[in-house]
């Protein structure tokens, strides 16, 4: 109700009623002053003019037309602090169609012209925000094309040369042509790697993955994960330690989707932290709102710079983009997708002592 009273129709009516107010009460007593000055100060300039257009035209119409003529001024001078705001928010209104989104009208009263300048603002910093998400997704979409074309161009490169070699018979013997053979296989392999990463990222980015839920021990599925990492953790001279809870942990979730997840944080840190020679994984069930999985690698720190970055598409701490050094840069964020699907949630730390993936999952 109070709102609806401080509205501009109100504002309307008491502005029309309080100029007729005004101007019915200064003619009034412009009147009396007329009376006054003629009776008591005799033929005055003012009173002369008065008493001549009282003596054409009557007091009544007199009157009448003063009231019209100060209603008039009442009506201007008590409006023109909202004609001023409203020509204010005309001219910004011109600025953002002139392109210049950045302007913004003060509010100053909480009617429906306050109203009309709190939502020109919004519409402008929507406005703002989505030309400047537009330019980001441009960039983004041209650095992507960017890395793609890089990390197909790499391994394509390599293939189309060994297969020239071969072609033309340009080894020493078998044992090199099966060398050249096997180097031919190993890139063929990146590249269906990063075609297959790329095709599962556009499918998430565009929500065309369903998730198949069902009841998992989250326990368990951890445990075979690292089982089925036993061979290259050996040949790595490496050990993975799982500290979990005694009891189940059971969620709703993709046991595919997340074998995913873990395999690629598990290959993270055997690739990361063979310094440290050790992969810790955590597992602990906070009350009964969600299941905490920690991955930590104690090899060299993630520098602080890129932490932030970590889960972006082809991102990779190491810029060169070798073959020796990195993956294809989208592992990690098909991992924080499936998360997200999950409605669960993924972070990083890194320092000189370690580097923790940590996973949260609802129960």
């Amino acid at each position: 109700m109070s709102r609806w009273l401080r509205g501009i129709r109100w504002k309307i009516v008491w502005l029309f009623f309080l100029s007729a107010a005004l101007s019915v009460a200064t003619s009034f007593l412009l009147y009396l002053l007329a009376l006054w000055l003629h009776y008591s100060k005799g033929m005055l300039p003012l009173p002369t003019l008065f008493r001549t257009m009282e003596r054409n035209f009557g007091a009544i119409p007199v009157l009448s037309i003063a009231a019209v003529a100060l209603f008039i001024c009442f009506v201007i001078l008590l409006s023109w602090r909202h004609i001023r705001y409203l020509v204010q928010i005309s001219e910004a209104v011109q600025l953002l169609a002139q392109g210049k989104l950045e302007h913004r009208i003060p509010v100053r009263t909480k009617d429906e012209l306050g109203e009309l300048a709190n939502n020109i603002n919004q519409m402008s910093g929507q406005l703002l925000q989505s030309i400047e998400e537009e330019r980001l997704a441009v960039k983004g979409k041209n650095e992507l094309i960017t890395n793609v074309s890089h990390d197909l161009r790499t391994p394509l490169t390599s293939i189309m040369g060994y297969l020239q070699l071969i072609d033309e018979d340009r080894y020493r013997d078998e044992v090199e042509l099966r060398h050249y053979v096997n180097i031919t296989y190993e890139k063929s392999r990146r590249l269906n790697r990063l075609v297959n990463d790329l095709f599962e990222y556009t499918r998430m980015g565009y929500g065309q993955t369903i998730l198949t839920r069902n009841e998992i021990n989250i326990i368990e599925l951890i445990g075979q994960i690292a089982a089925d990492f036993s061979l290259q953790l050996q040949e790595a001279d490496m050990e993975l330690q799982i500290t979990a809870p005694d009891e189940k942990v059971m969620i709703s979730a993709d046991g595919d989707k997340l074998m995913r997840v873990f395999d690629n944080l598990i290959s993270n840190a055997m690739k990361y932290g063979k310094e440290g020679k050790n992969i810790h994984i955590k597992l602990e069930k906070e009350a009964s709102a969600s299941v905490v999985v920690q991955i930590v690698n104690y090899g060299p720190p993630i520098p602080a710079h890129d932490l932030p970055y970590i889960f972006e598409r082809l991102y990779r701490v190491e810029k060169s983009r070798s073959d020796e050094t990195g993956g294809t840069g989208l592992g990690l964020a098909i991992v924080k997708s499936i998360i997200e699907l999950h409605q669960g949630s993924i972070t990083i730390t890194s320092d000189e002592h370690e580097t923790v993936f940590e996973v949260r999952l609802p129960i």
